[in-house]
């Protein structure tokens, strides 16, 4: 009998090493956060480093996107003593930022190639009423090749936001929003929008304003993964009657296939977990479709990992009501199923369309 080789030996050895080290880190990892702001409303936040060093090995990846907008600083509302750095802070109004894709991009590219694997940066500046929006989105794609995954966090109708945005409201019937979903769809990447299913303070027995609107919306771009961020609910934008049902209708129609759900935000944990019976009705509809939810912490800047893992551990009771296969599939496996499948369509677009149109380019000038 022929003695293996040493180097087949030290192969076998390195596999079970790295076999070894990332079951143990599978085991250790209490989720993936799929909705995590880098940066606040007046663009100040931490630095990637320092998210990495908040999530430790207790978090294996994360999302990295800023905020869209930006709070206005006027001395008439708000005086130097008091800069707002939160848009309820003042009257003042936000508009859009588009700095911040760059800011993202170039926090991620201060990252080592280990480090920048366990985040996806998403492209968020862009104004959704204009027609020029999907273009922002390209160019941005153009100018940082290799660095992004998706779009969003972005925001249609949102309690108290929208109305303070400066310039056209945005809305899910408008063309432009159609343009950006279009562009997404072409390019592979993952879309989480936010959009209350209704408005704040509906009257009793009105249809919740946004869910039609928003169900036409998902059947214009089957083509398209888009997670909904936190099930449509805000602060005071409560479930509407029968709100998982609701739900329900999408995840089990095969014309929305393309939609997912985060629970990210302790605004949407209160709806969840403060009864008993709404945690069970969760939980019973998460194992009807375990593929379909992602958890995200929905963190602005935390400054300690007290504040970052506040939201996971608010869900301590559904965890609890949940079995292995499912808590697992939310906390962890949906997010690397889906933001692996962006991660190399996007890539493979801008292989495509970037990086091959730039080495024809530079042949071209030679010649």
């Amino acid at each position: 009998m022929r003695k293996p080789k040493p180097i087949f030996i030290l192969t076998a050895l390195v596999s079970l090493v790295i076999f070894s080290h990332s079951a143990l880190g599978a085991k250790a990892i209490l989720f993936n956060d799929s909705h995590f702001h880098l940066t606040n409303y007046v663009q100040e936040g931490i630095t990637a480093q320092r998210l990495l060093q908040l999530m430790g090995e207790q978090v294996g990846r994360s999302t990295l996107f800023g905020i869209p907008l930006q709070q206005q600083w006027s001395h008439r509302v708000s005086d130097a003593s008091n800069p707002p750095t939160y848009y309820l802070q003042t009257d003042a109004p936000l508009y859009y930022y588009s700095f911040t894709d760059a800011a993202i991009a170039m926090a991620y590219k201060s990252l080592t190639k280990s480090q920048q694997e366990r985040l996806d940066p998403m492209i968020t500046g862009f104004n959704p009423t204009d027609m020029y929006a999907a273009d922002h989105i390209r160019r941005v794609l153009e100018t940082f090749p290799g660095v992004f995954t998706g779009i969003g966090e972005f925001s249609i109708h949102k309690e108290f936001v929208s109305s303070k945005v400066a310039g056209e409201v945005a809305s899910l019937k408008d063309p432009a929003v159609d343009r950006i979903l279009d562009f997404a769809g072409q390019v592979g990447l993952l879309v989480i929008l936010h959009n209350d299913i209704d408005t704040p303070f509906p009257k009793k027995g009105d249809e919740p304003t946004y869910l039609a609107q928003m169900r036409n919306l998902l059947i214009r771009h089957p083509e398209t993964k888009i997670i909904w961020a936190h099930m449509g609910v805000g602060r005071i934008v409560r479930p509407i009657h029968k709100h998982l049902a609701a739900i329900e209708s999408l995840l089990k129609d095969p014309r929305f296939k393309h939609i997912y759900f985060d629970i990210s935000w302790m605004e949407t944990a209160k709806y969840i977990i403060t009864d008993p019976r709404a945690t069970k009705l969760m939980a019973e509809l998460i194992h009807r479709h375990p593929d379909r939810f992602l958890f995200g912490t929905d963190e602005v800047a935390p400054k300690d990992s007290t504040q970052y893992l506040s939201v996971y551990e608010a869900y301590k009771p559904l965890w609890s009501a949940l079995n292995e296969s499912a808590s697992e599939k939310v906390r962890t496996g949906n997010y690397v199923r889906l933001f692996d499948e962006a991660r190399k369509k996007v890539r493979a677009w801008e292989k495509a369309n970037v990086l091959e149109n730039k080495e024809t380019r530079i042949s071209q000038a030679r010649n």
